[in-house]
């Protein structure tokens, strides 16, 4: 009988849902677009949100797992566990919470992925350095593609263990989003008031 998620240990977990890198798939902005439209709808209570995607499925042209990544962010003071609470609505799981952070995961099975995955990060307004770190890869194609050559050797080396492979790529990803922050300033630091937008 398949053990359910929750009663696997890391090393199973690790092992159903390996890294898989795929090539670029036009499907990841609709899927975006689709979860998008559906978050609105359950976060209209904080219409000074701001919903992005992030992630490798979000830069042109590498390749990337098949996973769409979206940020969520609430303006300060916001109630993080009742927007929590909206977000679980629409088949998220909450797999982690610390201090002013969530996440939330959607696709995993105890058969493996799902046609679908997302994860999900709920921040407060400000706390988005994957913003900073996409805009810079789209428009420095050339380190982009550095990124892609750079997951593709992690990826060989660390297929079933998904702490190494994220924490190896931390110095490249720190140091692009320094520069980033440099180029971009203040891109993302606050909100546009007149609006929620898509990001």
């Amino acid at each position: 009988m398949q053990k359910e998620l929750s009663d696997m240990t890391l090393a199973e977990l690790w092992e159903l849902f390996p890294i898989a890198l795929v090539p670029p798939d036009e499907r990841w902005e609709s899927h975006y677009r689709e979860m998008h439209a559906l978050l609105e709808g359950a976060l209209a209570k904080w219409p000074e949100k701001r919903i992005s995607h992030i992630g490798s499925t979000a830069i042109k042209g590498i390749r990337a797992k098949n996973i769409v990544d979206i940020l969520v962010e609430l303006p300060s003071g916001s109630d993080m566990n009742c927007a929590a609470g909206k977000i679980s609505e629409c088949g998220f799981i909450k797999m982690s919470a610390g201090k002013n952070r969530m996440s939330f995961n959607k696709g995993y099975t105890k058969h493996g992925f799902a046609d679908r995955v997302y994860h999900l990060h709920l921040r407060y307004e400000g706390d988005n350095d994957e913003l900073y770190f996409r805009d810079y890869l789209n428009d420095h194609p050339d380190v982009a593609a550095e990124y892609e050559v750079l997951k593709l050797r992690l990826q060989r080396r660390y297929e079933h263990d998904r702490d190494a492979y994220t924490n190896a790529k931390t110095d490249f990803v720190e140091k692009c989003t320094l520069a980033a922050r440099e180029e971009y300033r203040e891109r993302y630091r606050r909100f546009n008031r007149a609006r929620s937008g898509r990001s």
